[in-house]
């Protein structure tokens, strides 16, 4: 919407001037440059975070102080920006769409582009304007990110609830009728990557992550995956691994800093929380063949849950299932486990790394 246009809504309110110096603080505001700062060399990393913001996340910590997950994520995801010298740092917040005077429509996006640990500009934008569901954050990434080297070292990392399978309405909180689903962040990863054609490293920060569908979706465009198949509390990982990266992009090195990374989240998790715990690192390449046993079965389940009623389904363990278990399944995985403190499954000390839908009994 245009400044006058604005104008014009808000006029009854008495509010033009405010509302033009509002929607004109609204673009892209590089800080300024420091004067005859030396060049620095080109990012060796490009990490680029999703924050999902649109939704109730909050939660209380143990002494009763209310939280927002996604801004205590965004405030890690800062901080990996500001101490990272060596990389360029995406970070996207989505957030509630609000409106100024009840009338005008803001803006439900905010940008970060930090590099070699300086913040380079920060804006915000509109979520709903691209053919695609992360065209938005895409069209910044592509206009700012520098032209990758042979060695750049990619990951991604995507915060949030679950990620429908299938249909997708109402993840947004204040947009009931915006739709997402997992096809639609494979495509944004698939875009990240380029000519790479995957990224080295995704991190999926969301409840029941590490289904089939999930990771064959996601897996053609990243070669680790770190994932949750359970319910990974307040959509978090603990981001302080990624503020001393030093890894190259051979397969080596890349999955001992995701067997790090899972363990750091582990570890954290299993301290603060008393229901089950699950976090594993999927290598696709070892997926494959598990991943093409199943999909068969596993498509018809879930094209068998439309118009049903959510009550009919339910989600399980892979290997508790005789439709999906498989001998081999656990290859190219890593699962960390440790089964919730009560309840009818606190006897169930592993886990298959995979969590299926399956008809409720």
């Amino acid at each position: 919407m245009s400044a006058e246009a604005a104008c014009v809504a808000a006029s009854r309110y008495g509010r033009c001037v405010a509302l033009v110096m509002l929607l004109a603080s609204c673009g892209t505001m590089p800080p300024a440059q420091e004067q005859g700062r030396p060049a620095e060399r080109p990012p060796h990393y490009s990490l680029v975070f999703i924050i999902h913001g649109d939704a109730d996340y909050t939660y209380h910590d143990a002494l009763g102080h209310k939280h927002r997950a996604d801004q205590d994520i965004l405030a890690q995801a800062q901080e990996v920006g500001e101490r990272s010298p060596d990389a360029d740092v995406f970070i996207f917040h989505q957030i509630a769409r609000k409106h100024f005077l009840f009338v005008v429509p803001r803006r439900d996006g905010r940008a970060y582009h930090y590099r070699n640990g300086r913040l380079m500009a920060q804006e915000a934008y509109w979520r709903d304007q691209g053919t695609t569901r992360f065209a938005p954050e895409l069209r910044i990434y592509h206009r700012l990110a520098e032209p990758p080297s042979p060695s750049l070292v990619r990951l991604f990392f995507y915060f949030g609830h679950e990620l429908p399978e299938m249909d997708g309405a109402g993840y947004d909180a204040s947009c009931r009728e915006r739709r997402v689903t997992v096809a639609d962040l494979a495509e944004a990863v698939r875009e990240v990557a380029g000519s790479a054609a995957k990224v080295d490293l995704l991190g999926l920060a969301t409840c029941f992550g590490g289904t089939p569908h999930t990771v064959g979706a996601l897996g053609p465009y990243a070669r680790y995956i770190i994932a949750s198949p359970d319910n990974l509390h307040l959509s978090s990982f603990d981001l302080t691994p990624l503020e001393s990266l030093d890894l190259g992009s051979d397969d080596g090195a890349v999955a001992a800093f995701a067997d790090r990374f899972a363990r750091n989240a582990f570890e954290r998790l299993a301290s603060t929380v008393q229901t089950a715990v699950s976090v594993v690192v999927y290598d696709v390449n070892g997926t494959r063949a598990f991943l093409d046993s199943v999909t068969g079965p596993y498509d018809r389940t879930l094209a068998s849950t439309r118009g049903r009623s959510p009550s009919s389904e339910e989600l399980c363990d892979c290997a508790a299932d005789s439709a999906y278990a498989r001998p081999g399944m656990s290859e190219g995985l890593t699962v960390l486990y440790r089964p919730p403190r009560f309840g009818r499954l606190k006897h169930e000390v592993s886990h298959s790394g995979w969590e299926c839908w399956r008809s409720a009994r």
